[in-house]
């Protein structure tokens, strides 16, 4: 397997605030495997940001590092503390939020229950409260006393979105949200993105579908074998084909 060469940049980039999350030279290993090496990332505040690359180069290994469920070595810093060593619930209650790729709901109990147990304590005061997750999807609110395992794909995608922001995250990490989802589905979680955005709490999304993650991101990061290999800003990765072609395209 051949080495990534030093990451490509787009444009020049302007001056920016001091990112929320810092990554750097981040290594993760799943036992003896070596997954991460040395990746880096910035997230800022109010933005989104998306994490491309083929299945199996580490996309959802980095979030997961981040999220403190694998082991790790490296620096990542949230508001300049650093997070590496921390227990998941450590991270979340920091401010963090994950959304995980398979959803993990409580299929037993309603979409309302599943909602309250996304709160970080018995008073809802943050930015989300339950009638703000109804507004932005009211199928959820037409099921809130129906068994969230019987849900459609879609339906339990919103659910583990709604839930997350019910914990009042300052940044959001969210595992491949549009995997399996009808058009109309995607179009209202990318709507809920965008929401998410000007309330001010920053997106760390791994995204498959190329189109969708051009459209919401301000910037980007293309990873290939466990390493950064390209970032810059949505006209940047569209105007580059050979990296495209060399880290994306199947």
């Amino acid at each position: 397997m051949s080495t990534p060469p030093a990451p490509q940049s787009g444009s020049a980039q302007p001056m920016l605030a001091q990112p929320m999350l810092e990554v750097r030279d981040l290594h993760a290993y799943y036992g003896k495997s070596h997954i991460l090496h040395g990746v880096h990332l910035d997230v800022r505040q109010g933005e989104i940001v998306s994490l491309l690359g083929r299945n199996g180069v580490g996309r959802s290994t980095t979030i997961k590092a981040v999220m403190g469920m694998v082991d790790c070595r490296g620096s990542v810093k949230f508001r300049g503390a650093e997070l590496v060593g921390l227990k998941a619930f450590e991270v979340a209650h920091r401010g963090l939020g994950y959304v995980p790729e398979n959803r993990d709901i409580f299929p037993t109990l309603t979409v309302r229950q599943n909602l309250l147990l996304g709160q970080k304590g018995t008073r809802q005061s943050g930015r989300w409260k339950m009638d703000d997750m109804f507004e932005l999807f009211p199928r959820l609110r037409e099921r809130a006393d129906t068994e969230a395992g019987v849900l459609s794909g879609g339906e339990q995608q919103m659910l583990t979105l709604c839930r997350t922001l019910m914990g009042d995250p300052e940044l959001v990490m969210i595992d491949e949200p549009t995997e399996g989802l009808a058009p109309k589905i995607v179009e209202q979680v990318a709507r809920l993105f965008e929401e998410i955005r000007k309330r001010g709490v920053s997106i760390l999304l791994v995204e498959q579908k190329l189109a969708i993650a051009l459209d919401i991101s301000e910037r980007l990061y293309v990873m290939g074998h466990g390493r950064i290999v390209f970032e810059g800003r949505p006209s940047d990765v569209r105007g580059n084909a050979a990296m495209r072609k060399e880290w994306l395209e199947v």
